[in-house]
């Protein structure tokens, strides 16, 4: 491994509550599970802070030496419109809402989300799996744990009754677990045993034929949304993995759950370490949700912004917190992408043509650096100090070059791109040739007019000893 200042790599876990050191089975195998899309309907931006912040988690612990391989599911089955097992699975919504089937909706929003996911610069995960293509082993999982004495049948589904499980809820507190119950919204089940039982399968039902719907030993259907995560993880990843990621919303039902009938099944700890993401709100109007009808995604960001100006909001928040979206925070975000990718693309310019040093690891810059990153990935700092080499004029050109092209394999900015320069309003020509007579001319209060009349325009000027440079916001 990479040595740090420190030599170890922090993260936060949620099963602890506390901040401790990140010691995996294996250095150079790193197993980390993410919670996909359920790709029923485009992914907002507030779901995309969460991809954003797992992209970090992967590119930081390659920075400090690990080893990774990254598992992340796309749900296409099974996730029904409440947490209570109740309602109907959203893909089946989806189809309905849209006048398609639910295989082609998965299809067309899968790729949607892939489409924002590579804009906002994320690597790919190395397995992409589609719970629709893990049916058997969703099946085998429930099997098991008939075998060892965990499920129940009821008249719609097999459930997994909660209370043979001494330690269920651990993750989100006992005291918490003790308040779910099944609210206004969710029609009760009077034949669950719990209110916190889930479903491992579920019947289809017997006046209609379901668009996604398997044979199994219980009957035909489709299997619980837990399962498909514990199968898949166990899958690709063995029985216990290192790292379980997701969004803050996941703690108290899903990933509980996901604990719940992976660890009776194998008797082994599950994850090792839980990482949740907290909620993006936006103003007044709270978490964004697309139940609501109306969100933000990626693509339908205005033109203007580059999707990264989105990824550079993002980390300027620490993941732990929430993180509230407003167009001001986004435009301020845009302007300091540009000016980090134009002290970037400087620099480079001035090291010149050919290979650049390699990056000195006992600089003060350096250890900062690696120190932010490894401290439950303190993005913001780590940024600090970017800016700070850039902005040294005692740092040589090729230096800052190797510099941000190392920290830039860790924030994914891509620094390098030349900053867009965009066009100048033919009326604002006029006034910055205007401005420049009144300038040469001594009129000066002239000169500041026009340049406030230019800012109106969202142009700014700066005066240098080879004339005008203007810059359109």
């Amino acid at each position: 491994m990479k040595d740090t200042p420190s030599g170890k790599f922090f993260l936060y876990d949620t099963m602890t509550a506390d901040v401790r050191e990140f010691i995996p089975q294996n250095a150079e195998a790193v197993g980390i599970y993410t919670c996909g899309p359920t790709v029923y309907h485009y992914a907002h931006i507030g779901n995309m802070r969460t991809y954003v912040v797992e992209d970090l988690l992967v590119r930081a612990l390659k920075f400090s030496g690990f080893g990774v391989k990254r598992v992340m599911n796309i749900t296409d089955v099974g996730h029904l419109v409440s947490d209570g097992d109740d309602g109907e699975d959203k893909m089946e919504v989806g189809a309905r809402r849209e006048g398609k089937t639910a295989w082609d909706i998965a299809k067309f929003y899968t790729g949607a989300f892939l489409k924002d996911y590579r804009a906002l610069n994320c690597l790919m995960p190395d397995v992409l799996c589609p719970a629709t293509e893990y049916i058997k082993e969703m099946i085998s999982l429930g099997v098991t744990l008939e075998k060892k004495g965990y499920t129940y049948a009821t008249s719609d589904g097999i459930y997994f009754d909660t209370s043979k499980l001494p330690d269920y809820g651990k993750l989100a507190g006992k005291e918490h677990i003790a308040g779910i119950m099944e609210g206004a919204r969710v029609r009760a089940n009077g034949e669950k045993r719990n209110a916190s039982d889930f479903a491992v399968w579920k019947f289809s039902p017997k006046d209609k034929q379901r668009q996604m719907e398997w044979a199994s030993p219980w009957g035909t259907g489709f299997p619980g949304w837990h399962m498909e995560c514990s199968a898949m993880a166990m899958k690709n990843l063995g029985e216990t993995i290192d790292i379980h990621c997701g969004g803050e919303d996941h703690v108290a039902v899903h990933h509980t759950n996901e604990i719940a009938q992976s660890e009776a099944a194998t008797g082994k700890t599950f994850s090792r370490y839980w990482m949740h993401v907290k909620f993006l709100i936006m103003g007044d109007s709270g978490k964004m949700s697309k139940s609501s009808g109306s969100f933000l995604t990626v693509s339908t960001l205005p033109a203007r912004y580059d999707p990264l100006a989105y990824r550079y909001y993002c980390l300027q928040t620490h993941y732990r917190k929430q993180l509230e979206f407003t167009w001001d925070g986004l435009e301020a975000s845009a302007r300091g992408l540009d000016g980090l990718r134009s002290a970037a693309v400087r620099a480079k310019r001035e090291a010149g043509a050919g290979e650049h040093p390699a990056v000195n690891g006992n600089t003060a810059y350096f250890r900062d650096f690696s120190a932010a990153v490894s401290d439950d990935l303190n993005a913001a700092a780590a940024l600090s100090v970017l800016w700070a080499v850039l902005k040294d004029s005692a740092v040589p050109a090729a230096e800052k070059c190797s510099f941000a092209e190392t920290a830039d394999r860790v924030l994914g900015l891509d620094l390098f791109r030349e900053p867009a320069v965009k066009a100048l309003p033919p009326e604002a020509e006029t006034l910055i040739k205007e401005r420049e007579t009144s300038r040469k001319a001594g009129d000066f209060k002239k000169s500041d007019e026009l340049r406030a009349r230019l800012a109106g325009m969202g142009v700014t000027v700066k005066d240098t000893p080879e004339g005008t440079e203007w810059k359109v916001a």
